[in-house]
Order: structure tokens, then C-alpha cells, then sequence
């Protein structure tokens, strides 16, 4: 299909979504821009920052607009994911949807066949893979440099900051929130297998009275060919670790292993005024002057380009079902205490 520029739409304008808007502003394929933000002063702002076609509080205005092609939904609370991307879809929109994709597999089943059936591009916003160490995994997976996998471990741990911000807001677990970045990373390395077993234990003593979620959550995933992995997440950090996450890999396989550092320690700032800060350091990076750092900017090119080029999405809305099913899956282990068997029951 020959090039040809759209019209792109943000419903809500965020932390996140204000990045998306911003990278689709200053992209060439991108003709016009047009939010929508429950937040007037917020929405003023960003729209006159990124020079926005039209803004709204109401975003069934975007949908309305014949000319508007593509829809990044970057809202919050999470409940809200599913009705506006059902509206998107409904409204043939191509559609990114920021992670979880829902609440219930049902939603997720029933936007799964809109896209399907209306044939829009519809992926879910699991920014690691744009991260090039996470991405190198894959690469060394898939050409065999490792040879075949035997198991992975990921650690990763944000501040009390973010896990107050995100719990604050709804009741859902680190293994929803954080660890499905990492369950669909090692998912994606392992393509191919399909996962059978969970098992998860959680932790409450930081932020159940506040919140009534858990500090952390570990998470073992069995693989039908017997490989298995296990996630770590959490989210209390003291707050010492300002916007900071920290993670570590491990993957291992017959002929070789991969050990990676993403911990974000290598750029360390003191001042006298704010004491000891590790910059640069969030998951979907941030901008530095004139250069954008973090996966979140090549991840937002690469859903403009999908949709202006008529090429593949990376993260399918299968692949990010999945996902789902497995963090649902280690929800009802840590309640249950004991392995839960995939497929869930629908």
C-alpha cells in the first residue's frame, strides 16, 4: 500500500498520553492531531504544546470525525479501557490500547473479534519490546544463539511513588500493573509455547491499608514444553527512588545465557536541594532537550507507521489476551494458594 498521512486522535493526555501526543505532533506521516481530556487546564495545555487540530473533553467528538484514522486510548482509571476502545472499534478506528487491554477476558474476547471482524489494527501498549536490551533477548532467542530455553527470571521493582499513584486509583495487583510488561516479554521470547500453569504468591504489609493491594507479587509460569519463568513485581521502593523502576534479566537456555542490567543506576544525580536522584530511569523513558530516551517514542512511531503504511502490529490483541489470562491466572493463585491450570475458565 503506497504512503499516505493520517489523522490521529489521544484520549487522555496524561503522563502517557501526553508522550504519545507529543511523538505523533512531530511525525511526518501524521496530518493532524486531536485530543480529548476530561481535564480542561490539561488539555489546553497539551493542545497548545503540540499544536492539537482540535480539542474536546468529550472524546465521542474524535470518534464522530470522519477524517480521524487512528486512536491512541492512554485513559485512566483502568475501567475505562474496555467501553472507549469498544466505542473506537465500533467507530472503525484503528486503535492502541495502553496495557491492561481489560479487566475480564469477555472484554477482551469481544474487542478481539470487533477489530477482527471490522479489519482494524488493534494492539495493546506493552512498551519493553521497544526497549532495545529486552529486545536483543528475542533476537538471541529467535536466531538461536541460546539455544533452546530453559528458563527466565525477571525482577522488577518501582517506587512507593508509582505504586501510590497506581494503586490510589484502583484496586489491581502488581501482577496486573507491573508484571505484565515482563509476562509478556518472556512470552514473547518463548513464542511458539503455550503457557499451562501459574503459580503466585503476593505480599501485604506496605500498601494494604492505604490502597488494599499487595506490595509485590512472584509469579512462576510452567510452559506446555516444561520451560518455566518466574516474574517478580513490586511497587514499594522507599522514597528515596523517585519515578524509578529497576529490573533485572535472566534468561537462560541450552547454549547459552543472557544476564542483563536494567536497574537505571548509571546516571546518578546529588544536589544539595534534593539529595540523591537516579534520572532517566522511567519505563516509558522521557524527553532530554532534543532527544527522546526510552522505547515509549519508537513504540508510538511504530503504531503510526502500521496504520499510514498498512504494516503489522508487533504486540497482538491474542498475544496481549494471553498476557491477561496469565496475570488473572496469578491473582487467583496468591488468593487461593495453590497452581491455577491454563485455559482459564470462560
Amino acid at each position: 500500500m503506497a504512503e499516505r498521512k493520517i489523522s490521529v486522535g489521544v484520549i487522555g493526555t496524561g503522563w502517557i498520553g501526553e508522550i504519545r501526543a507529543k511523538v505523533c505532533a512531530g511525525h511526518p506521516l501524521v496530518e493532524s492531531l486531536h485530543l480529548a481530556e476530561i481535564d480542561p487546564a490539561r488539555l489546553e495545555r497539551v493542545a497548545r504544546e503540540t499544536g492539537a487540530k482540535t480539542a474536546t473533553t468529550d472524546y465521542r467528538e474524535l470518534l464522530r470525525r470522519p477524517d480521524v484514522d487512528a486512536i491512541f486510548v492512554s485513559t485512566t482509571p483502568e475501567t475505562t479501557h474496555y467501553p472507549i476502545t469498544r466505542d473506537c472499534l465500533l467507530a472503525r478506528k484503528h486503535t492502541f490500547l495502553e496495557k491492561p487491554m481489560g479487566l475480564a477476558l469477555k472484554e477482551a474476547d469481544e474487542m478481539m473479534a470487533m477489530a477482527r471482524e471490522a479489519g482494524l489494527k488493534f494492539t495493546i501498549g506493552y512498551t519493553q519490546r521497544f526497549n532495545p536490551k529486552y529486545a536483543y533477548v528475542k533476537k538471541c532467542v529467535r536466531d538461536g544463539t541460546l539455544g533452546v530455553p530453559v528458563t527466565a527470571l525477571v525482577s522488577r521493582n518501582v517506587s512507593r511513588s508509582i505504586g501510590n499513584k497506581i494503586g490510589g486509583r484502583i484496586r489491581l495487583s502488581p501482577a496486573v500493573m507491573e508484571a505484565t510488561h515482563d509476562i509478556d516479554f518472556i512470552l514473547w521470547c518463548l513464542e511458539g509455547r503455550r503457557p499451562i500453569r501459574v503459580y503466585a504468591q503476593s505480599v501485604y504489609r506496605i500498601m494494604e491499608q492505604a490502597h488494599g493491594v499487595p506490595d509485590c507479587t512472584w509469579i512462576m509460569v510452567t510452559m506446555e514444553d516444561g520451560t518455566a519463568f518466574t516474574i517478580g513485581a513490586g511497587w514499594a521502593l522507599p522514597p528515596g527512588y523517585p519515578h524509578f523502576s529497576t529490573a533485572t534479566i535472566e534468561f537462560v537456555a541450552t547454549e547459552g545465557a543472557l544476564l542483563i542490567d536494567d536497574s537505571h543506576r548509571d546516571i546518578v544525580l546529588n544536589t544539595m536541594k534534593n539529595g540523591m536522584v537516579l534520572p532517566l530511569s522511567t519505563m516509558p523513558g522521557e524527553q532530554v532537550g532534543h532527544v527522546y530516551q526510552g522505547p515509549m517514542r519508537a513504540e508510538t512511531i511504530h503504531f503510526i507507521e502500521a496504520v499510514a503504511l498498512d504494516r503489522p502490529v508487533l504486540v497482538t490483541p491474542e498475544e496481549a489476551r494471553q498476557v491477561m489470562e496469565v496475570t488473572l491466572a496469578a491473582d487467583l493463585s496468591a488468593e487461593i494458594h495453590q497452581p491455577v491450570s491454563l485455559p482459564l475458565e470462560r
